[in-house]
């Protein structure tokens, strides 16, 4: 188990406890009491640092490695229904966006997301979940088949940004990314998003035009990160935790924005202290989320998410 810097007394106690309970088993001295007491100081620890998180701390929360990322989602949630499809009939496959076609509950849907690696041999496949041009081709490929077959799409936002190299630009990033979010903005079948992770820049919005979008309650959204906010306006990094509360990159300040539709409740500790629990809750937000865009016509969708769209920053006096 792995702990952030402010998890630091929580992994103390945790150490505490499990000295005291070795110390029952291997021993005949009653320890009962004792652990009871760690356990309780425990709990409250807990409730006291996860209820008072600051930006910054959300978005290391995000960056967990133990987190769970887009195939573990769809490995919980679709079982072994879900059939992976390929390419962009363009370039080539990109393995930093993975997409097809999965079942969750009854329904079928065309389920699109960035995926990261776990370690360094599959960050370097994955590309540390930045996708080229040819990923977000191939993203569109899926969701234009699924608007020929009437299938919902349902995508999974965890990407630092779309890969910034000289060759991802010589295929066209920027082209390919605004292509997607036209495309999106008029495709006739529901889209749900669901920011898993981090949902950073023209990375994420080029799978993040939806008619609901789901924020995981440790995760966040914003046009650029901490990191390279703070290393342009101060020259450095030393400044990022600043930059995280100024953006108003968490859920909670997307929502109070109208710039997503709902929050999704994470297990105490984050989505990597109860797997179960989180994809239980992802798999309800999205069932629930489709039942209310299901008897909309075509029509009725694309004019709502243009209306949804269209009212962003608009404000009247």
């Amino acid at each position: 188990m792995e702990y952030l810097d402010f998890e630091l007394p929580i992994k103390e106690l945790e150490e505490q406890y499990q000295k005291a309970c070795n110390i029952g088993s291997e021993s005949n001295v009653d320890v009962t009491a004792t652990c009871k007491q760690i356990e309780k100081k425990l709990a409250e620890i807990k409730k006291e640092i996860y209820k008072n998180l600051t930006a910054w701390q959300r978005v290391q929360l995000s960056r967990h490695p133990n987190r769970p990322y887009t195939l573990d989602y769809i490995n919980a949630i679709c079982g072994n229904t879900f059939l992976e499809l390929h390419g962009d009939r363009n370039v080539k496959d990109d393995k930093a966006m993975i997409g097809g076609l999965g079942k969750i509950g009854d329904q079928s849907f065309m389920i699109v997301g960035q995926q990261k690696g776990y370690n360094t041999k599959t960050r370097q496949l994955r590309n540390f979940g930045m996708a080229n041009p040819e990923g977000y081709r191939k993203a569109l490929r899926l969701m234009k088949s699924a608007e020929k077959f009437g299938v919902p799409v349902v995508t999974l936002i965890d990407t630092p940004g779309a890969y910034p190299g000289l060759e991802a630009e010589e295929r066209g990033q920027g082209e390919a990314i605004a292509r997607n979010i036209l495309e999106m903005s008029r495709l006739k079948v529901p889209i749900i998003v669901v920011i898993i992770g981090e949902g950073a820049s023209g990375g994420a919005l080029g799978i993040g035009v939806g008619d609901k979008v789901l924020m995981l309650e440790n995760t966040w959204y914003s046009v650029i990160s901490p990191e390279s906010c703070s290393s342009i306006l101060w020259r450095s990094w030393e400044y990022k935790e600043i930059a995280a509360e100024a953006l108003k990159l968490t859920a909670k300040d997307m929502k109070k924005q109208k710039l997503i539709d709902e929050i999704v409740k994470e297990p105490l500790g984050g989505a990597h202290s109860n797997r179960e629990e989180v994809f239980e809750s992802v798999k309800n937000a999205i069932l629930s989320a489709h039942d209310e865009l299901k008897n909309l016509s075509p029509k009725e969708l694309v004019d709502k998410r243009m209306e949804k769209y269209s009212s962003m920053g608009v404000f009247k006096d």
